[in-house]
């Protein structure tokens, strides 16, 4: 059966979403009595503690965060040459070093099955940076940053399978966002596919599915800090994970990744991405993302 779709205002915009969807229910502000009686959804007692405000945005008042009620999601991290690195990054962001001469590069592929403004895929590259403002050794950086399950990065590509979630993130917070046909598969294998300009090939990946874990919600958080500059200014935007179900591979095995020529094929070979170091699958998570807020740590740099 065919999706109804209806005509929407999101500040200055119009975009069409699904009739009876979350965003045209709820614009951004859901009942979460009503989602908890969505079996898609699971159990949504995390986001009770997490009250939504009406914030001022670049596109106007919107209902923050953003609540993603049923995720999954397949990474790659890779090495890369901090040259590459560094001639990508613009100044004052630097690189985080994991081993003499290279970085890491995170290529994530998204599933977003439940959510405020209703279901899409998205495709993520990025570098890891530091911290903002930080200093010393990379190392303990590193290091602390795994303990703690919270990294920095500088987001360079970003597509979206639909478009309310391309006007959210190119119009509210300045990410480079385009549409794109995204597929997304996790089963007995992992599966996962972007196709490029006009429908062609561009990067896709499989890999035997690791034994996941189950784990209590709220035992194994993290965050992810996205930095970027918004109107010429350095802004910041959290992501919190709260992880259910997961599996991890150092330096996996019959991983295979295939690039066919297209924009995120070509990122990775300009930036170098060579070695996978980790295959991370989450079979089943929930995620609070949050609109960008100033970033004061490279005012003394004058940046």
């Amino acid at each position: 059966m065919d999706r109804r779709y209806t005509r929407v205002e999101f500040g200055p915009h119009t975009v069409e979403v699904p009739e009876g969807g979350y965003y045209d229910r709820f614009r951004m502000n859901p009942n979460l009595d009503e989602v908890a009686r969505d079996p898609r959804a699971g159990n949504i007692d995390y986001f009770r503690r997490i009250p939504k405000q009406l914030l001022d945005s670049r596109v106007g008042p919107t209902w923050a965060p953003n609540f993603y009620y049923r995720t999954s999601n397949i990474q790659l991290l890779f090495l890369a040459p901090l040259s590459r690195l560094r001639a990508m990054l613009p100044t004052p962001l630097e690189p985080l070093r994991a081993f003499p001469g290279f970085g890491l590069v995170a290529l994530n592929f998204f599933s977003y099955a439940v959510c405020d403004n209703d279901p899409y895929d998205e495709v993520s590259i990025a570098v890891v940076i530091r911290r903002p403002g930080a200093r010393g050794s990379h190392a303990l950086e590193l290091r602390d940053s795994m303990r703690r399950r919270s990294f920095h990065a500088h987001v360079l590509a970003l597509p979206v399978s639909t478009e309310i979630a391309r006007v959210r993130g190119v119009y509210g917070y300045q990410l480079p966002k385009w549409r794109a046909e995204i597929d997304v598969s996790i089963g007995a294998d992992v599966r996962a596919r972007i196709a490029g300009p006009g429908g062609a090939p561009d990067l896709s990946l499989s890999a035997p599915l690791p034994a996941l874990r189950n784990v209590v919600p709220q035992s194994h958080m993290g965050t992810t800090t996205m930095v970027n500059k918004v109107d010429g200014q350095w802004h910041q935007a959290t992501v919190q994970t709260n992880t259910l179900s997961f599996a991890q591979r150092l330096f996996p095995r019959n991983v295979t990744v295939s690039r066919n020529g297209g924009p995120l094929s070509k990122l990775l070979d300009g930036l170098g991405a060579s070695t996978i170091v980790r295959l991370d699958v989450v079979k089943d998570a929930q995620i609070v993302l949050n609109l960008p807020t100033p970033l004061r740590a490279f005012d003394r740099a004058g940046a």
